[in-house]
């Protein structure tokens, strides 16, 4: 091994913390260099090109806040965009900050090793070239390692199954196939939604049946757009002051506090309004307290079988395993009418699991079903999945992913102790990863690009994240949420839905405000609990 540095800084992906990562680097003067397993930047709105994908936060409060001038350039042309547009958005940027330029595409990261002598880390590829980096920063995002459920015999189906998140890039006509769709979750809903509108036969395998809110999406108007312009500095400002760096802000209140009948009307509001409203504009407690989160799931039950108009297809619909919000909010634009459609079907997975997959589509404890098609709508190894991927080697070659199998520990979501000069932007324990993702991205790169120059300013070789500190921020994360009914209930966010993975709470919930003033606490005070030298 050289102990000479190929490059100041090599980054892990291109998504929007990548992007962001050159952009920031660039401008200290720094050599960087990006590794992105796919074809272009975009990251998740490159991958995730199913139909139907799009926003479920409001597009304005979604793209970079960091340049007035790509705020006056770029206009969205609905109030939550859909995936086509937000990959050109992306493509405009990165055009605009020539931001391809030091980004090795089509190559995915095996490993990174770091050699405590030289203070280098050396990054191999899966194709096994090496380099090495003074910082090592990581950028591969929440949801962005697909899980696919290890169901016997998928080698054997002779018919085409992809996962929603490797979507082919050629067109695909489903206007006469038979096509099973196995997942339910926020993706599968915005799918599923839209596959329905022509399709031979839909077959829907649900395990666990989710609250899904209406979107109430709508083109933005001229006098709409001009009126966001004027008032980004607000938007961003409100993102900032809000729990989850959304649009909306949750009423102090308890449900309780107001009669039945206002309640009822409060809730009505908030299911007419746009977005998340419903989910982050309601009665804080909803989050806390049983009893308050039944009033509010009682209620989108039975908008639910208002629309379906099968009574036994509704309940299977209506969760009752869980309360609502307690898992991640999926938006939906017609999905429950598509169950009134002759030629769709719902599988109930807790009455009749799926036993494997057959040559010619899949066989449950009920009966064989045969498909031309199948769509894994599985999800994620969220959070910790992507890095997991990698052989990340830090002081004395300790294992990230043996450091972690119990339960994630990163300093303020950003630094690990044992693993030197390596900061994370998107990982466990941050707000990113409970948050309106760009918003919390920004705030991470900035504060990990402000760090790097402070230490180049005065020399400084070597960060890394004390344990004390580790333990302490670690500790607040769980206590947080073990107040939350969020820990109650098995999810992503708690990483369950992967067979064998630790259940433990993979996020943080203190909130956007919270993180922002610790955070900016934590640079004042000199890097409090990370050692510089």
């Amino acid at each position: 091994m050289s102990e000479k540095a190929d490059f100041d800084a090599i980054v892990v992906g291109a998504g929007m913390a990548g992007m962001y990562f050159h952009y920031r680097l660039r401008r200290l003067g720094l050599s960087v260099k990006g590794f992105e397993a796919g074809t272009n930047v975009g990251g998740t709105w490159y991958w995730n090109r199913y139909p139907g994908a799009r926003f479920d936060s409001e597009s304005y409060s979604y793209g970079f806040s960091f340049s007035e001038q790509l705020l006056d350039e770029w206009e969205w042309s609905e109030h939550f965009a859909p995936q086509p547009e937000t990959l050109r958005y992306l493509n405009f940027v990165a055009d605009k900050f020539e931001l391809r330029r030091d980004i090795q595409f089509e190559t995915r990261v095996a490993g990174a090793h770091y050699h405590g002598d030289a203070r280098i880390w050396t990054v191999e590829t899966e194709d096994g070239e090496k380099f090495n980096c003074r910082y090592f920063l990581l950028a591969t995002g929440v949801l962005s390692a697909p899980f696919i459920p290890e169901i016997e015999g998928l080698d054997d189906y002779q018919g085409q199954s992809w996962h929603t998140a490797d979507w082919p890039r050629e067109p695909v006509s489903l206007s006469d196939k038979r096509v099973g769709v196995i997942g339910t979750g926020a993706t599968a809903v915005q799918m599923i939604t839209e596959i329905a509108k022509d399709i031979g036969d839909l077959t829907i395998f649900q395990r666990t049946p989710n609250y899904c809110k209406p979107l109430r999406n709508a083109p933005i108007t001229a006098e709409e757009q001009a009126d966001i312009k004027k008032r980004y500095p607000e938007i961003f400002k409100t993102c900032n002051e809000s729990w989850g760096g959304f649009l909306h802000t949750a009423d102090e209140r308890s449900a309780f506090d107001v009669s039945d009948q206002e309640r009822e009307k409060i809730y009505e509001e908030l299911w007419a309004g746009p977005g998340f409203s419903f989910w982050l504009a309601n009665f804080q407690d909803i989050f806390f307290d049983e009893n308050a989160a039944e009033t509010a799931a009682e209620f989108a039950r039975e908008k639910i079988r208002e629309r379906v108009d099968d009574p036994d297809v509704a309940e299977l619909l209506a969760p009752t395993d869980h309360q609502f919000g307690t898992k991640r909010q999926p938006m939906e634009s017609g999905y429950y009418e598509v169950f009134n459609q002759s030629n769709v079907h719902l599988v109930d997975l807790k009455t009749t699991p799926i036993d494997r997959f057959t040559q010619k589509g899949l066989r449950t404890t009920d009966k064989e079903y045969e498909f031309d098609v199948v769509i894994l709508a599985t999800g994620f190894d969220a959070v910790t999945g992507a890095l997991n991927r990698m052989d990340i080697r830090g002081e004395n070659g300790q294992s990230l992913k043996e450091k972690w199998a119990e339960c994630p520990q990163v300093y303020l979501g950003i630094g690990s102790a044992g693993f030197p000069n390596m900061f994370i932007a998107g990982g466990p324990h941050s707000t990113t990863s409970f948050c309106n993702i760009p918003r919390c991205i920004e705030h991470y790169v900035e504060w990990i690009s402000d760090c790097i120059e402070h230490m180049e300013n005065r020399g400084l070789t070597r960060i890394e994240a004390t344990q004390e500190a580790e333990d302490a921020w670690t500790d607040h994360v769980l206590e947080t949420a073990e107040a939350t009914l969020f820990v109650k209930y098995d999810s992503w966010f708690m990483g369950s839905n992967v067979p064998g993975k630790k259940r433990v709470f993979l996020n943080y919930v203190g909130g956007t405000p919270y993180f922002l003033e610790k955070s900016a606490a934590v640079a004042a005070a000199g890097y409090e609990g990370f050692v510089l030298d």
